[in-house]
């Protein structure tokens, strides 16, 4: 399974506090059709994925009254979502059913690729095969798609966080072009609807959901190349890009999709904000990334997460 020591990729939970946005989706449908299929229930390609109808578990949006003041929305996403031994996923997901909140998974796709077909990826300026996060297990992947598969029909979203975060000056997001990715995004759809074949596991329960249809939100490694991701995103069907910095504004379009950027939030007790991730609570307040002794027992990191 994956090692531990990727718990920061696997779960970077991004809090972005939006004041009055209103939900897209209406009823329990999905937006769109994927071709293939159409509207005909069934397998798709050799049944990882699956069209099953319409998605349980979402709430409609409510029109607000005249003069009613828009609420301030508290929107939750996950960056990864592979499932360890740590079992944050599954942690996670249990929490959002016991709250009755719904959360975005943004699903990195060499978590469902076994580390044996690495040579399957071929990245954008690295060497075929080569995942700055790994790869993972026949047991991992049966764990994550066991988590996927379970937080869809929570009524929980499927985004894509691609595939092998790089990060940086030297092959990072931040220097691929809108071709490169395209590949990239190519590539994660591709690991999605098909590891069954990858990891052998064809008597594996598909995933309940179509992913060319469901795929309408994506999130960067590293919030790098946005701007060239923007370039494709919009034909290639997605709704919004949650990839960027901003300051708690109202959300607008750019390049065709919706702008959920990640926002800056006040610190209490100081003078300054930060980004609402995770890990940007953690170091605040722990003033370490190992996060404070007295909220780790059991070496457990409790501070920034209960």
């Amino acid at each position: 399974m994956l090692p531990a020591a990727r718990k920061a990729v696997l779960g970077a939970v991004a809090i972005a506090l939006v004041t009055g946005l209103a939900a897209c989706t209406g009823g329990d449908g999905g937006a769109g059709l994927s071709g293939a299929l159409g509207n005909q229930l069934g397998q798709i390609g050799d049944g990882s994925t699956s069209y099953t109808g319409t998605q349980p578990g979402l709430a409609g949006p409510e029109r607000l009254k005249p003069g009613q003041k828009p609420p301030q929305f508290v929107v939750f996403s996950w960056d990864g979502a592979g499932e360890d031994r740590a079992k944050l996923f599954a942690r996670f997901r249990e929490v959002g059913k016991k709250q009755g909140i719904t959360m975005t998974y943004f699903l990195s796709g060499v978590y469902l690729l076994p580390e044996e077909k690495a040579e399957l990826y071929d990245p954008p300026r690295h060497k075929r095969g080569r995942s700055d996060i790994g790869f993972n297990d026949t047991e991992g992947i049966k764990a994550t798609v066991r988590e996927l598969r379970a937080a869809w029909l929570d009524g929980n979203e499927i985004g894509t966080h691609f595939n092998g975060h790089f990060c940086g000056p030297v092959g990072g997001g931040a220097t691929w072009s809108p071709d490169e990715w395209r590949s990239e995004l190519d590539q994660a759809r591709s690991f999605v609807k098909n590891w069954r074949t990858n990891a052998g596991l064809p008597r594996e329960r598909s995933l309940p959901f179509d992913y060319d249809r469901e795929l309408i939100g994506a999130r960067t490694p590293c919030l790098e190349g946005r701007d060239n991701f923007l370039a494709i995103a919009a034909q290639q069907g997605f709704r919004y890009d949650s990839s960027g910095i901003s300051e708690q504004i109202w959300p607008d379009r750019k390049h065709g999709v919706w702008d959920l950027s990640l926002q800056m939030v006040p610190v209490p007790g100081r003078a300054f904000e930060t980004l609402s991730t995770d890990y940007n609570f953690m170091i605040n307040q722990s003033g370490t990334a190992k996060g404070a002794p007295a909220c780790t027992p059991s070496g457990e990191t409790r501070c920034a997460t209960d």
